[in-house]
């Protein structure tokens, strides 16, 4: 399992579990590490060799129950859809279990998506797929520039909700830097 999208200003955050059900294909590595365009090739690749659960947690979800418990909601959500039985075992990225209670094999690999290559799969997935998202809702928003930023907080980010204000219902307003802003958009 792993997620993208945790430090984001604006955007849901996705959790990913994957199942590999043939091997994976040659240059499965951590996303952060490839190119949009080397994620895309492979990614192609990985829909035929793994199964994909997606955990998606929306922004107002993220202000409404912390960092920390939507990580444990996008674990759940995507071990749900992914079909994992408690007894099955589950490796997360990072240092944290964030695995409902039920599930008593997890081991978490702290820097996973770059050792394990089921946690690279999940890594690219889950980039690529919110990355999809994130460019869908720049069409709707074309003044924030969600398509090059993603939502995270980059100087043309903060430029764009100075002089637009916040997205109530895609920024996280919770964060810090979206504290200080008291304009909102409904």
């Amino acid at each position: 399992m792993d997620e993208v999208g945790r430090g984001c200003l604006a955007g849901p955050l996705l959790v990913v579990a994957a199942r590999q059900i043939i091997a994976l294909p040659d240059g499965v590595a951590d996303s952060k590490l490839l190119s949009r365009y080397q994620r895309q090739k492979i990614h192609v690749l990985l829909k035929k060799t793994c199964q994909f659960g997606e955990g998606w947690v929306s922004a107002t979800e993220i202000d409404e129950r912390g960092l920390s418990e939507a990580m444990r909601l996008g674990v759940a959500r995507a071990l749900w859809v992914i079909g994992t039985k408690s007894e099955e075992e589950v490796v997360i990225d990072g240092r944290t279990n964030y695995a409902p209670p039920a599930f008593t094999r997890v081991s978490c690999v702290i820097r996973g998506d770059g050792s394990v290559k089921l946690i690279s799969a999940a890594s690219i997935h889950a980039k690529v797929r919110r990355d999809q998202f994130m460019v869908k809702l720049a069409f709707d928003y074309p003044a924030y520039g969600f398509e090059r930023h993603v939502g995270y907080d980059t100087p043309a980010h903060r430029s764009a909700l100075k002089a637009n204000g916040a997205l109530k219902q895609i920024h996280r307003m919770s964060f810090g830097p979206l504290k200080s802003l008291h304009q909102d958009i409904v």
